[in-house]
This record gives structure tokens, sequence and C-alpha cells, in this order.
């Protein structure tokens, strides 16, 4: 991969409707960083955002950082027709300086992500990433940003939690086979001495990683007790709110979905911070925005297609509830005996009332495919056993006894072990636990999201599933 050194004088030259100028602060030795992380395609408060950096501007020298996971969550952005483009769009006009790929950036696939990054007007960095053959543009290790006289530089890293006999991000495998992922714990010391070589004042870890390892991976504070090189860590993937110090270096993360602003205010002398200060904005109790940034946002939302009625829902349901109507869904239209949905893919609960097209792609955002394996009681209940994972399931009774699992047919009697099942699942299943599911399946012609809105367009589209709670993991 090629480094980068991307130098910003007093005023940031790019291609674009809406540059901005970098204010000549009173001392070149203060600095503000602006951050957020985990948007998940929400967008509504970017004009805030836009009059709070215009605002700061006026009096020092900003920095607008983005750790991650931009993408999947917000019809209005996931099903734009160029996928993804009012958020880069927003984010463009913002200001943002460098961001670091989280793993939903990856969602889209190859040709979408390879748009979004042409598309940017910040930089995309990411030391542990390599795109190999592809067409997607190469993000770089670690950027250099150089505001009127302080040189900070960003290291980007993501979390390669995403399969367990792999080292892949979160997101489907199949959507990252051509690329080359390592682990974080493997790279970070390969620039152990970047401050020192490219004579930089401040070095900052720009992190996807997590607050907390997962399995014993790296998150940001393992990074900071085993890596002590930076002066600070922007971290994101964990949606928590971090405001800490781990081994004398600070730690942050703004929660997730745009819904706050992380603030950093430093005084830098001599290549040390002298003063470091955080504020975390609440965007939703902001009141002043941006005029031109708010229309904007309100062109992107305005979307009738996913406001068309399709449902109606005569309770609130929750997460757990929704995997409930969810996986009867594909049980009733893929039309097989038993159907599992993991929980990392039923992404919001549904309100009471009427049901429109844009509530069922924020629950099921990622377009899966879908696909009908045949498979014996042993090998489903070896899978559920093995897989680590707990699943919202239609069609059977799943019950533990000890270490057995038992599988219960309409009638409550127990399936023997050798009895020969349909089971319907979300592709994405069986790329994460291959090796639990045979070599071929049938693949359906929709998504999981179509699934769903055929579900209620012609099958049923009154949903009730306020008692229901079918959820199974091998303890």
């Amino acid at each position: 991969m090629k480094k980068l050194i991307f130098v910003l004088t007093g005023i940031l030259i790019l291609a674009g409707a809406c540059s901005r100028k970098k204010k000549i602060p009173a001392t070149s030795e203060e600095l503000t960083i602006f951050f957020v992380n985990d948007q998940h395609g929400q967008i509504d408060n970017f004009s805030k955002i836009a009059h709070i950096i215009k605002t700061e501007e006026q009096s020092t020298s900003v920095i607008v950082a983005c750790s991650g996971d931009m993408f999947s969550g917000n019809p209005v952005v996931d099903n734009f027709p160029e996928k993804g483009y009012p958020m880069i769009d927003l984010m463009n006009q913002v200001g943002f300086d460098v961001c670091v790929p989280g793993n939903h950036e990856y969602d889209y696939g190859e040709s979408i992500l390879t748009d979004r990054i042409k598309q940017s007007e910040f930089a995309w960095i990411c030391a542990n990433v390599d795109m190999g053959e592809s067409e997607v543009p190469e993000p770089h290790e670690y950027i250099t940003l150089s505001v009127n006289g302080l040189k900070v530089t960003f290291l980007g890293l993501v979390e390669t939690n995403g399969k367990e006999d792999a080292v892949i991000p979160s997101t489907h495998p199949w959507r990252v086979q051509n690329f080359t992922f390592r682990r974080a714990e493997n790279v970070v010391s390969q620039y152990a001495n970047v401050k020192e070589q490219v004579d930089s004042d401040l070095y900052i870890a720009l992190s996807h990683l997590g607050h907390d390892g997962y399995g014993g991976s790296l998150g940001d504070f393992q990074l900071a007790h085993q890596f002590p090189y930076f002066d600070l860590i922007i971290g994101g993937h964990s949606h928590s709110e971090i405001d800490t110090t781990v081994n004398n270096i600070p730690i942050y993360q703004a929660i997730s979905s745009l819904n706050y602003l992380g603030k950093i205010e430093l005084t830098v002398h001599d290549k040390e911070v002298q003063t470091i200060d955080y504020e975390l904005i609440d965007l939703n109790q902001y009141q002043e925005y941006d005029e031109e940034i708010a229309v904007l946002v309100d062109e992107y939302n305005d979307a009738p297609h996913l406001k068309e009625v399709i449902g109606y829902s005569n309770t609130f349901l929750s997460q757990r509830q929704v995997g409930c109507f969810y996986t009867d869904a594909l049980r009733s239209v893929m039309q097989t005996d038993l159907t599992f949905q993991n929980t990392g893919g039923v992404r919001s609960s549904l309100d009471e009332g009427e049901i429109v097209t844009g509530e069922i792609m924020e629950i099921a955002p990622f377009n899966n495919g879908t696909v009908v394996y045949n498979m014996t009681v042993s090998e489903i209940t070896s899978f559920l056993k093995e897989s680590g994972s707990g699943f919202y399931y239609s069609g059977m009774h799943i019950e533990q006894e000890g270490d057995d699992i038992l599988l219960f047919d309409e009638h409550d009697h127990i399936l023997p072990a050798e009895t020969m099942l349909t089971l319907g699942v979300n592709d994405y299943i069986p790329a994460v636990h291959a090796s639990h599911f045979p070599a071929e399946g049938a693949i359906q012609k929709m998504t999981t999201t179509e699934t769903l809105i055929y579900y209620l367009e012609h099958i049923n589209s009154q949903v009730d599933y306020a008692d229901c709670n079918r959820y199974f993991r091998f303890q």
C-alpha cells in the first residue's frame, strides 16, 4: 500500500459544490478535532454539524474525522439510486478531512465502494487492508494533515472479527473475497515511528476496532496498552460513549447514528499535547443549523418510494419480536420447514401502526440473498451447537437439554436425528459458517428485504407478535 502526506494549508482546495476555509487561529498550537462514528446512514443532523464546525472555524484550526461505518441503516442512503451517495455528498459539503472504512463500508460490494471512494473529497486510510487486484482505490495506511503550522498524522485501523476461520471485517464474506486483511495487532508495530519519520506534531489512531477487544482481538484499550505510540485514539464500531485514558493515552468514541458529535480541543507545544478537553455534543439538543445543508438533507429525505404503506403492526415490536416476524416471513415465502435469521441482521424495531417500505429496509438493510438447504436434524443441531451464535427461528420449537438440542414439530414430537428438513436462511449465514452447510443450496430469487416486503404485500399484511420470543443460542 502507498503512504501519503496530504497537506492542508489555510484553505481546503477540493473539487465540489461547497469547499470550506480553514481559518488561521490566534495561535498555531491550538487545534479542534471534530469526529463522528457509526453513522449507519443517518443524515438528519448534518446541518447542525455544519453550523458547529463553521462557528468553530472562526477562531481556531479544525480537522473533521470519521471513524467508520458510514453506511447500512437508513434506506434514504442505502437505497438511493447510487447507493451511499447522500452520505458522502453531505460529508463533502460539511468538510470532512479523513475517514477509516468500517466493516459496513464493504456491505455494498466492490463496485459501489469504488464509486463512493472516488466521490469522496476526504482521505480514506486503513493500515490493515490491501485491495489487491480489485478496482477499489487503495486506502493509504496513514495521512498527515498540515493545518496552519500543525502537522497531524492519522493511522487507520479496522476490526477483523467477521468470520471465525478468516481475517475479515464483520460484513458479508463474499463481498470482501478479493481483499486481504490483517489483524491490527500484527501491523501496528510497523508504524511505531511514523510521528518521527514525517516530523508530525500529533499522531492519532483513527480506529474502527471497538473500544474493547472481542475474543482476544485488539480493541482501543488494548491498542493503548500494547502500542503506546499515539497521542490519542479516536474510536468506533462498538457504538459506545467513551471518554477515558488508558496508559496515558486519551480514547474517545461518540456513540452512533449521528446523534452525537465528538469535540476534542488540544493545545500542542514542541510535539506534545499540553492540554486536551473533550465534549460530547448532543446533536438532538443542539438547536442551530446551517440552512443550505438542511435544505440538502430535506431533499434526500423526500423519498416517496420509502413511504408506501404495505402493512400494519398491532403493537410496537422490539428487535427480538421483529425476529419472529422476519423468520415467519422467510419461512412462508421460501416454503421451508424451518428458518433461521442471525440477530445482527435485524437492525431495527417496528413501531405500532402502518408499516411503510422504508421501515422494512431499516430492519433488513443488507439485501442479503436467500437460500434453501436440505439438512438433517443432526446437521442442524450440530450447526447450532458449534456456531457460537444465536438465531431467531420459525417453524419448530427448539430446546436445549443438557448438551443436547431437541427439535419439536407442531405436534410437540421430538424429531429423530436423521429426519431431513428444508432450512431457509439468508446467504450471510452459510457464508460465515460454511463448514456447517452443504456445498450447494437452492438460491432464491428474492433478497431478504424483498422477501419481507412480498410477505406483507401478498401473504399477511397484519403483524402481531407482542408475546413472541423465538430465539435460540446454545449455552
